[in-house]
């Protein structure tokens, strides 16, 4: 290949039949011919941006879509050099380049401020051009949002990549968020679940991303919410969030997807969860998984138990009762049959109007959500809070107040003008 700038670059964009174009990065231009359809490809070497014009995509005119890359960005303290990196990031995502959505969504997951405020600059225009999509598409959402919790050995992993290898030999776009338990002591996390999804993680038309929770109850933190909507832009149209599984924190979950599946494993000492309305009464549908070998018998059994618990619970739709089924990722048994049932419901949403009603109200919810949050972040970098939480923790640890009337007089001096 020698010591030139041209240089072999795989690209990841892939027409409908799964056909990898294989590029030069050399400032040139590329143009194929395929079904009647041109396809230009300009590479920028100077500012590494892969520009695509597809009229598929865009709806219009070719030139429309390599329009998108070169977006303004409308905040006025944006220095050049960001501007260079948000146009670099923003072009890659809507061109569907893991790299760029892995680059995009460690910037949303920053806790740094600056990259906070960009990563928000960033996320706008995605929502512009999400938008855009979605008006195309005839107002239908533009990918299918699917959550999936349960406890510890339930065979998540596993049967997120049995169902994800499904997905992409059928020609879907499949994203795995897949959040892994922080240590309580050093904050770190092992982010193992790609480590057994081999197959999957190989699979150029499936994207893997673990995220730690970082001290985040049920796994779902403030940035998983936007790291779907990254995916979606970068052109997966399946969207797969795996949490932690502790229970009934994983009413955060339900709150950004379309649908909620619960897995149950069987003779794991969960007979009697079925009574408890809080576990199972945001499932849509509850999967009864390992059901092959010597454990179909119990997994036969959870199911009727199961079965029997839910219809003493209140329908969260009116045109889906929720269901439960058995499957076994290593045998393959029931996956069809589960995905099935999964489009379904999909479409009984889209129909009746519910899956769009749902994702409105989810966005104020998080909306909400972020309010408290920024709010707790001001409070307690506010100066004058500062300095008086040493001693009024002191006074509420020697029982000279109450922690009720500490935490009015803090809000107080929170509240007071400056």
């Amino acid at each position: 290949m020698g010591t030139s700038r041209t240089f072999l670059h795989l690209c990841p964009w892939r027409t409908r039949s799964g056909i990898s174009r294989l590029l030069t990065r050399n400032g040139s231009t590329r143009v194929w011919q395929q079904s009647g359809t041109t396809v230009s490809t300009r590479l920028c070497c100077q500012q590494h941006l892969l520009i695509r014009c597809h009229p598929s995509r865009s709806g219009g005119p070719a030139g429309r879509y390599c329009q998108q890359a070169s977006a303004s960005w409308a905040a006025g303290d944006v220095s050049k050099q960001e501007q260079r990196l948000l146009s670099r990031l923003y072009a890659g995502l809507i061109g569907g380049q893991r790299a760029s959505l892995a680059e995009c969504i460690t910037l949303v997951e920053s806790q740094h401020k600056r990259k906070r405020q960009l990563a928000q600059a960033l996320l706008q225009h995605v929502l512009t051009h999400l938008k855009r999509q979605e008006e195309q598409n005839r107002g239908e959402p533009l990918a299918f949002r699917v959550g999936l919790s349960g406890p510890p050995g339930a065979g998540k992993s596993t049967f997120i990549e049995t169902v994800g290898k499904m997905l992409t030999a059928k020609g879907h776009k499949v994203s795995v968020l897949a959040v892994d338990p922080s240590s309580c002591t050093s904050g770190g996390s092992l982010l193992g679940d790609k480590t057994r999804m081999t197959e999957l993680s190989r699979d150029m038309n499936a994207y893997i991303r673990p995220s730690p929770t970082s001290g985040t109850l049920g796994g779902v933190t403030r940035t998983t919410n936007e790291a779907i909507l990254l995916c979606e832009a970068a052109g997966y149209d399946v969207v797969l969030v795996e949490t932690v599984g502790v229970g009934q924190s994983e009413f955060a979950v339900a709150d950004m997807v379309d649908m909620f599946v619960l897995l149950i494993p069987p003779a794991g000492g969960d007979e009697l969860q079925g009574i408890k309305r809080g576990i199972i009464e945001m499932a849509d549908i509850v999967v009864i998984t390992k059901a092959d070998g010597d454990l179909l018998p119990p997994a036969r059994r959870i199911q009727a138990e199961y079965t029997s618990a839910m219809k003493f619970l209140r329908g969260k739709s009116k045109t889906w009762k929720p269901q439960v089924t058995r499957i076994s990722s290593r045998t393959g048994e029931g996956i069809p049959e589960l995905w099935a049932k999964m489009e379904e419901f999909h479409k009984a949403r889209l129909v009746s109007g519910e899956l769009l009603d749902q994702r409105c109200r989810q966005q104020k919810v998080w909306m909400w959500n972020l309010i408290q949050e920024n709010l707790l972040t001001h409070f307690r970098e506010h100066p004058t809070v500062c300095q008086l939480i040493p001693a009024t923790e002191m006074k509420v640890t020697d029982g000279a107040l109450s922690p009720g009337l500490a935490a009015d007089l803090l809000m107080k001096a929170f509240s007071a003008k400056q």
